[in-house]
């Protein structure tokens, strides 16, 4: 069309230059005809779904034209019209919403056991009481329950948790979770129509069927000028007499700012979104998360890393040191496939630690492998003793991971509980970060909505500040409250596990993290984040706001030089042609300030990191890895003080002296001198890193009164009683402050680097 438009306007040109009157009307009026054909259909498709779209006023016009003889305005109308449709093509062209990473994830046939007979059979044939073989990596396919044994299954496709679960015979199965142990046996519960995974796949589809259409932002400025404009129209026809100069008023108010620049605004900010690595599906989803003040949001790899990670190492008191139980959990750990087992084993290569290869392994399914290590019968997983008979040191590691919602490894060696490795899943550096921009943006609701225990899911929700945390959630508890959320305001759900794929159907904007997350999530979601940082959501957030405001701008003032340019056709001022060259005019300004979009937004940002800052971004970030075990050394010999203030204490206080003197203070010391002054022009001067600096202080300080304490108990051979309360909140108050210390850098500088 705006090819055939377009060509008709140039052809007319032409020929009206050489002097073919009747030839350049012809071609002028072909144009014409080509836009008012497609007009009248969208037209009236649209008023068959009882909405009075933006071209109506273009239909009029273009018919109008046609009448009256204005051959030459309908041709520049036709191309307005065109223009805008092809501008609303590019920004609409939206992915399929029938999932089918679901379907194809979805298994098609079981292995159904008669006796010592297993055959495959088709999913439809499968009945309640069945009992099925379910091998090593696959999916389980109807609910049942484990019929013997222990089945060890990564329910993360249901729950969105990474962690391994253990079900136990009598417990049971849902449908769509995956085999992460040795074969089991489930019996049927359900047919395959009525499972779980079945479930998520009809709740994905009437999500996305169910969700109301939005209506656009140029629809929504059509509701008064189409009236307004007929009206004028209506009433110089009166005045006048004259059907040119009604037809001169339908020109001029020809919608072409709504038709044109807000969808240049709109596609402007999917362009810049993409450079930022944020796919915008279409104009619609843009628009919406403009005026978004809802957000619900997952944790597990949203918030979170989605990655466990060893948070403390612990030894049994006069036994192997935390280093050593590392190593050997980590060498006997080399060898399964568990999640948990490939972050100690990352752990332990982190920090440089020689693994051996371990001999005569086994894995018992929801326990843990079983192996020999240097000659030493190491065990890996679930203690054997009940929790009521666990050790003291063993009851404090059980109240630890309680307390900061982690899981905890158990190390048994030659028979012997030995040691302990609790794992959490660390939050994303750039989530504090990215929840006060999302709330500078616009949004006043924060919801957290995880398939996870609450204990995790209220320490994420306090430290970000979140308005509502809701835990044990499963996909069909995650519908229900987006559509409540989106039955108050605007909604946008974000989440990256296939369990988050109906909820991110339902919401008004679905956002996927789509660096790692489920193919499934970004087939349903209006958004998807390519890179892998929740940042990228507030980065979303603020171009949607930004582009919806410009094209807010441009639509309107678009809009009142029309109303001018009207008013002068309705006195008469303005015949038709002049009257469609002013609205190019108008078009053509209405255009320009829709492109701002592109420009970066003026005094946000700050100046760009230079290179030089970003490598010591890198270089310091690296560091605090590797300095995490210094402040664990830091709160293991505070710990030590509290039980025995002998040789073992003074020998682990003396090596926390040696950690700080050659490890942690010259980093300190660097970052001060180095990172802090190339960040100030970012930050906006020296006073914008003047608080860490002051912690810089303090840590000094505090190494300080330890060495002094040192100094003290060589000179007495000892550790004396009255240096002992000042020595360990010495120890304890350095672990706290560094602690965040550490948190607020990596928050608010190392976040800075992409």
């Amino acid at each position: 069309m705006l090819i055939a438009t377009t060509a008709a306007l140039v052809a007319g040109g032409v020929g009206w230059l050489v002097g073919h009157r009747e030839f350049a009307d012809a071609c002028w009026a072909g144009g014409t005809v080509v836009a008012l054909v497609p007009a009248v259909v969208w037209v009236v498709g649209a008023l068959r779904k009882g909405r009075l779209g933006v071209d109506l006023i273009a239909v009029l016009a273009l018919a109008g034209t046609l009448l009256v003889g204005e051959y030459l305005a309908g041709a520049l109308v036709g191309v307005m019209l065109a223009t805008g449709r092809t501008l609303e093509a590019a920004a609409g062209r939206r992915a399929s919403r029938d999932l089918r990473a679901l379907l194809e994830r979805a298994p098609r046939s079981a292995r159904r056991r008669r006796g010592e007979e297993i055959v495959s059979v088709s999913l439809d044939a499968v009945a309640v009481g069945d009992v099925l073989v379910i091998g090593p990596g696959e999916v389980v396919p109807v609910d049942g329950t484990v019929r013997a044994g222990t089945a060890v299954l990564d329910e993360s496709a249901l729950t969105g948790e990474a962690a391994h679960v253990a079900r136990d015979a009598g417990d049971e199965v849902r449908s769509g979770v995956v085999n992460a142990g040795g074969a089991f046996d489930v019996t049927a519960t359900a047919t395959a129509r009525d499972s779980t995974y079945a479930e998520i796949v009809r709740l994905a589809r009437e999500a996305g069927a169910e969700k109301a259409p939005a209506v656009r932002l140029a629809e929504r400025y059509a509701a008064w000028f189409l009236p307004l404009a007929l009206g004028l129209a209506g009433v110089a026809w009166a005045m006048s007499g004259d059907p040119v100069r009604a037809v001169a008023v339908l020109v001029v108010a020809t919608p072409c700012p709504l038709l044109l620049a807000v969808p240049v605004a709109v596609v402007s900010g999917m362009s810049r979104a993409a450079r930022r690595g944020v796919v915008v599906r279409d104009g619609r989803a843009l628009e919406n998360l403009g005026r978004a003040r809802t957000l619900v949001i997952d944790k597990t790899g949203t918030l979170t890393a989605g990655r466990p990670r060893v948070l403390e190492v612990t030894a049994a008191p006069g036994g192997l040191s935390p280093t050593d139980v590392l190593r050997l959990a980590a060498s006997l750990d080399q060898v399964s496939v568990h999640i948990l087992a490939e972050a100690i084993t990352r752990e332990a290569r982190h920090r440089g630690l020689d693994l051996s290869l371990p001999g005569e392994v086994t894995e018992e399914p929801g326990r843990g492998p079983t192996g020999t290590v240097d000659g030493r019968r190491v065990s890996v997983g679930k203690a054997d003793l009940p929790s009521g008979q666990l050790p003291g040191w063993a009851r404090t590691v059980d109240n630890r991971a309680l307390l900061d919602g982690a899981t905890v490894v158990w190390v048994t060696v030659d028979g012997t509980l030995t040691g302990a490795l609790l794992l959490h899943d660390p939050l994303r550096r750039d989530a504090p970060h990215t929840v006060r921009r999302l709330r500078r943006a616009g949004l006043r609701r924060l919801l957290l909505l995880t398939g996870d225990r609450p204990e995790p899911a209220r320490q994420v929700g306090m430290v970000l500040g979140l308005d509502e945390v809701a835990a044990g959630q499963l996909p069909a508890d995650k519908v229900r409250a987006v559509r409540e959320e989106s039955g108050r305001a605007v909604t946008v759900m974000a989440g990256d596990g296939i369990n988050d794929a109906p909820a991110l159907a339902a919401a008004d904007v679905g956002v996927a993290m789509g660096a790692r997350g489920a193919t499934s999530a970004s087939a349903a979601a209006d958004i998807v984040l390519t890179t892998d940082r929740v940042a990228r959501l507030a980065d979303a957030m603020d171009l949607a706001v930004r582009a919806r405001r410009i094209a807010v701008q441009s639509a309107a003032g678009g809009m009142a030089l029309s109303l001018v340019a009207m008013a002068a056709a309705l006195l008469g001022w303005l015949p038709p042609a002049a009257g469609a060259l002013l609205q190019e005019g108008i078009d053509v300004v209405a255009i320009l300030n829709a492109l701002r979009v592109l420009l970066p937004a003026p005094g946000t940002g700050g100046p760009p990191l230079e290179p030089e800052a970003e490598r010591l971004i890198e270089r310091f970030a690296a560091e605090h890895e590797d300095l995490r075990g210094v402040v664990d050394a830091i709160r293991d010999a505070a710990h030590l003080l509290s039980s025995d203030a002998g040789p073992d204490a003074l020998d682990a206080v003396h090596r926390v002296d040696r950690l700080l003197t050659e490890e942690l203070l010259p980093h300190e010391f660097a970052e001060e001198h180095q990172l802090y002054p190339a960040l100030n022009e970012r930050l906006g001067g020296p006073d914008a890193t003047e608080t860490m600096s002051r912690a810089h202080t303090e840590i000094e300080r505090l190494a300080g009164r330890i060495a002094t304490h040192l100094t003290l108990a060589d000179a007495a051979g000892a550790l004396l009683p009255e240096q002992l309360d000042d020595l360990r909140a010495s120890l304890y108050g350095l672990h706290t402050v560094l602690r965040l210390h550490f948190s607020q850098e990596e928050e608010s500088y190392f976040s800075l680097s992409p």
